[in-house]
């Protein structure tokens, strides 16, 4: 399918003049999707673009890579995508990939975790952070009574008043006690962000449940008008197509960045590693440029640059045009994990399998982060009769283990497949995907820190960075930072001379 805002790089219209070029560097969803969004802002307002995305690497993509092994479908990196947040379900819509969505299985549609060595169910409603159906935590054998107790004591919690930043830790314990940190919150937040709750920021990852303590003053009430005002809501609507949480795409989740590579064609420049950026001075005829310079040498000069790599990187590509910058940049933090993906017959397995996978508290003292059954989530992953799995190992509270050799983390992850699973036998294939330094860490204090980082690259106009390591971790917040990016250089770009 061909999408007719990707034809041109622009058409002459009214504000044909000197033709602007915007450079975009970095080739992950990130970077794809600005240069894409660039693409079709400027055919929208009639502008004389050309937009080059340099890519240091063979291929596009970053984190996202599908690949097929006898007869699985295995995603290297995430398998899907959040669809409360926009940004990936439009792009999929509007790059022709609608047919391609594929949703959760409706059957099975739970988790687990590990208690003592055992998998069992989260209590039904509960929400990441807090229980939304008492009864169904009453009736859970996860917790304690003690522990049941104190977190139906939240309602009666005073709320705290002070606007100063606060780790997820405290605000668990604070509110629901430390067992509902132990037992179930931290696995759950750290399947998410990989990181260690007493100095991941609550602001920066899920200030929903900050708002809910400042408006209701208990995050069980505010939950229980969330569900009177969704119920309304449902019941007053008469939208069409609704879509499941979590989507992913039929032949994997490659086939978004594929398709973008597609659309994007020659603009796209490969195995090209920006070195630095420079600021060619303004003229009486030109404003302030940017000069790239590359790694084997050469340079390029731009009209507007948009930095899509990670923090770390972006550090280094920017220091010689702002080191205050560049030291913001250098700050946040970033940790390793990786992906151990096994294909196995279904008859191995004495547990049940009917959930969509399970997560393992920190203090259950095992490799596996959390553990993903493939073949139940979605469809076509795994022939019939056969089962995959992901396991997730690494991450700020186990990033010791890493520095295994993938043959001890295969043997690790099979022998805790056979205790929490039941699984008897060798697994038909087992591998290895490492992702070092892949997963930002939103520490407290991140917010003002991306506030810092915001203000010191406004100083440079036509500049504006994207990516995972500022205000979300997951691919749609990956592509609405892109997309936010490209606003911003394309308005740069429409008042230059």
């Amino acid at each position: 399918m061909t999408n007719p805002s990707m034809t041109t790089d622009a058409p002459h219209g009214q504000q044909a003049g000197r033709k602007r070029h915007i450079a975009v560097i970095g080739g992950g969803i990130t970077g794809l999707a600005a240069a894409h969004h660039l693409i079709e802002l400027a055919n929208a307002r009639q502008i004389n673009l050309r937009v080059t995305l340099y890519e240091s690497g063979e291929k596009c993509g970053g984190a996202i890579r599908t690949v097929e092994r006898d007869g699985f479908l295995l995603e290297l990196g995430p398998d899907n995508f959040i669809t409360n947040k926009p940004g990936a379900l439009a792009l999929c819509k509007r790059i022709g990939l609608e047919e391609q969505l594929l949703a959760t299985n409706a059957k099975h549609r739970r988790a687990m975790v590990v208690r003592r060595g055992k998998l069992m169910p989260i209590p039904e409603g509960f929400e990441l952070m807090a229980p939304r159906n008492l009864y169904a935590l009453a009736r859970s054998p996860i917790f304690s009574w003690r522990g049941k107790l104190r977190m139906g004591m939240e309602q009666f919690i005073k709320a705290k008043r002070d606007v100063e930043d606060e780790s997820l830790e405290s605000f668990v314990v604070r509110r629901f006690g430390r067992e509902a940190l132990d037992r179930l919150i931290q696995p759950l937040i750290g399947g998410i962000y990989t990181a260690d709750p007493s100095k991941l920021s609550l602001r920066a990852t899920v200030p929903r449940f900050l708002d809910m303590e400042a408006q209701h003053g208990s995050i069980i009430s505010a939950m229980r008008h969330e569900k009177k005002q969704r119920a309304k809501a449902v019941k007053a609507s008469d939208a069409g197509a609704r879509y499941s949480l979590f989507m992913t795409l039929r032949d994997g989740m490659q086939r978004l960045p594929d398709r973008l590579v597609e659309l994007l064609g020659d603009r796209i420049v490969t195995q090209r590693r920006v070195a630095s950026i420079e600021t060619i001075r303004a003229t009486e005829q030109v404003q302030s440029r940017y000069r790239l310079q590359f790694a084997e040498g050469s340079h390029e000069e731009v009209d507007a640059v948009i930095v899509a790599a990670p923090a770390q990187a972006a550090a280094g590509v920017l220091h010689s045009l702002d080191a205050k910058l560049a030291d913001e940049l250098s700050s946040i933090e970033a940790v390793s994990s990786a992906i151990v993906l096994a294909g196995y017959r279904r008859d191995q397995f004495a547990h049940a399998l009917d959930a969509f996978g399970f997560v393992v508290p920190s203090m259950e003292k095992r490799s596996i982060i959390a553990g993903s059954f493939s073949h139940v989530k979605y469809d076509g992953r795994a022939p019939k009769d056969h089962v995959l799995l992901r396991a997730f190992v690494g991450g700020a509270m186990q990033a010791a283990l890493l520095e295994q050799s993938d043959d001890e983390l295969i043997a690790q992850v099979q022998r805790e497949f056979e205790e929490l699973l039941g699984v008897k036998g060798q697994a038909m294939f087992m591998q290895v995907q490492r992702w070092p330094r892949s997963m930002p860490q939103y520490h407290v204090g991140h917010v003002k820190k991306v506030a810092a980082i915001r203000q010191f690259a406004s100083q440079h106009h036509g500049l504006a960075l994207a990516g995972s390591s500022y205000d979300g971790v997951g691919i749609p917040d990956c592509i609405t930072s892109a997309e936010a990016a490209a606003l911003r250089v394309m308005a740069a770009c429409e008042t230059m001379p």
